[in-house]
């Protein structure tokens, strides 16, 4: 292993880190002395934080079939859950319903399988959505499964004025690192100002959007990156809306955020502290944002999977804890522990119920809850947020000038900056100069695989055949009927297209349905620039 340059230490970011830190480190503002609950929100988006409420404690849940995701559910909250967090399958990420035939292999692999209306009220059975926030990690399919979810919540008699929850729904991060997109950027966005204007009015404890750092993160990128890239993106979404003649206080106290939290303590602290305070600049001086709720930067956080290891999963226990602790200190909102097993399977009940655990010993145990941003103060923290804040901004600007997120996505700058960072990553840890314990340093050479868990196979036949069924029983001439107005209004730009998904899935219209009528009119995007 290369010999670690005690005098040139950086962060994960690059960021330099001396050997001690003063006063004469920190960078004056306008706003040091300011109260957590008052702009720019460094030191906490409430001033009371976790001494008045606890964080939202969610565990991303979705597997297999309908049945089992709801069984799931039901043992996160009589084991102290306090929101819901849904995963999908790749076909329904995809657009694609359980019986095509490029769905053959990957039904209820990843998540649930969602293609019909059946499969919603399934999966929501004896679970009172008046009472949960329910967070579904969906974006290409994000109007569709909203639209189920809303007709779920009817059935129940629960009005969607009061439903509470939030659609991931953030299609730019799937071109710049995760790759679910079904059709191009720009006709994209336009389903996604449909459902924050209908939500704005219809949906109004809804977050319509979460915009995401994670899968960014766990691509590659830094910190810094992380943050700017998802700050741009949030830019471009904003400026969709406004040009839509919607005033930014209508719609802003409605938008959300999703940020990773790696093994890099302090900056991911410092990192959470500057975010807030990016973000309330950004509303007030870019978008002018009257409203204080406007410019409140709230987010939900999950622990890194990229830094979970398949060797000595025990170990995970540990990252997911500091993670956890990081993402607290740093002030979330809502909070997901991943499981120690998840690097290898999807999780098992005992692994998830640690995880769960994890959360509530730090929110119980520790005393970190007591005070509102106890690390304020500290010199490192201070300067870590300031440069920080530095970085972000330069990169800003740089995706200003080439002419935003849409274009710089189009253009591949996001794309080339996370693989370039992500290279470096692999470098050093193929050098052995950044050390994963078990990995490649305190390797085990008797280390017994844990028990994981497994899908029963017979799940996608069961599926399949369920959703045949489905089909053959609906009344093909009202889903024709809503299939072919689904078609009409999407060929007009100006009408919003969400009342009318939720008219075709309440007639039994599918998911993969909806769509194939989309990218008959709108197409299916592949990228076309290469490195």
């Amino acid at each position: 292993m290369a010999k670690q340059d005690v005098n040139n230490l950086k962060t994960d970011s690059g960021i330099p880190v001396k050997r001690i830190f003063s006063s004469k480190d920190l960078v004056k503002t306008e706003y040091d002395e300011e109260e957590a609950g008052r702009f720019p929100y460094t030191r906490g988006l409430y001033p009371n934080m976790y001494r008045e409420r606890q964080w939202t404690m969610r565990q991303y849940s979705g597997f297999g079939s309908a049945e089992e995701t709801n069984n799931r559910f039901r043992f996160l909250l009589e084991h102290g859950q306090t929101g819901l967090s849904l995963a999908f399958d790749l076909p329904t990420q995809t657009g694609r319903d359980s019986d095509n035939q490029y769905s053959q292999g990957e039904v209820g692999r990843t998540g649930v399988a969602i293609s019909s209306i059946d499969n919603m009220m399934t999966c929501f059975q004896n679970i009172p959505l008046e009472k949960v926030s329910t967070s579904m990690t969906i974006n290409s399919t994000a109007s569709t499964l909203l639209a189920l979810y809303i007709v779920v919540a009817e059935s129940q008699g629960v009005s969607s004025s009061i439903l509470r929850g939030t659609t991931q729904n953030d299609i730019l991060k799937e071109y710049i690192a995760r790759n679910t997109y079904i059709y191009p950027p720009r006709q994209s966005m336009r389903i996604i100002g449909d459902m924050i204007q209908y939500c704005s009015k219809s949906v109004p404890q809804w977050y319509p959007i979460s915009i995401s750092g994670y899968h960014m993160r766990e691509a590659g990128s830094n910190a810094i990156q992380e943050l700017a890239f998802t700050f741009a993106n949030a830019i471009e979404y904003i400026k969709t809306c406004t040009s839509r003649g919607l005033n930014v206080d209508e719609f802003a106290p409605r938008l959300s955020f999703f940020f990773c939290c790696t093994m890099e303590f302090f900056e991911e602290i410092a990192k959470f502290r500057a975010a807030r305070r990016i973000y309330a600049k950004i509303m007030k001086e870019k978008f002018g944002a009257t409203n204080d709720k406007s410019t409140h930067l709230r987010f939900h956080v999950q622990t890194s999977g990229e830094s979970l290891t398949a060797q000595q999963v025990d170990n995970n226990v540990v990252r997911v804890t500091l993670e956890a602790l990081s993402a607290v200190l740093g002030g979330c909102q809502s909070l997901h522990t991943n499981s120690r097993d998840e690097a290898l399977a999807l999780p098992t009940e005992e692994s998830v119920k640690v995880a769960l655990r994890t959360q509530q010993i730090i929110a119980n145990e520790t005393g970190v809850v007591k005070t509102v941003d106890p690390l304020s103060g500290s010199y490192y923290l201070e300067y870590l947020t300031s440069k920080i804040e530095e970085g972000v901004e330069e990169y800003l600007k740089k995706i200003e000038s080439l002419g935003g997120a849409l274009a710089a996505i189009e253009k591949g700058f996001f794309q080339e900056e996370i693989r370039r960072n992500a290279y470096q990553l692999k470098k050093e840890i193929d050098n052995s100069d950044r050390v994963i314990v078990g990995v490649n340093k305190f390797q085990d050479q008797n280390e017994v695989e844990p028990l994981l868990n497994t899908l029963d196979p017979e799940i996608e036949i069961r599926q399949v055949n369920k959703l045949i069924e489905f089909k053959k029983n609906r009344d093909q001439t009202k889903v024709n009927s809503e299939l072919n107005k689904l078609q009409s209004f999407a060929e007009k730009e100006n009408e919003n297209l969400m009342p009318h998904i939720i008219s075709a899935v309440k007639n039994h219209v599918t998911l993969g349905e909806i769509s194939d009528i989309f990218v008959n009119i709108f197409g299916r995007y592949e990228q076309k620039f290469s490195f």
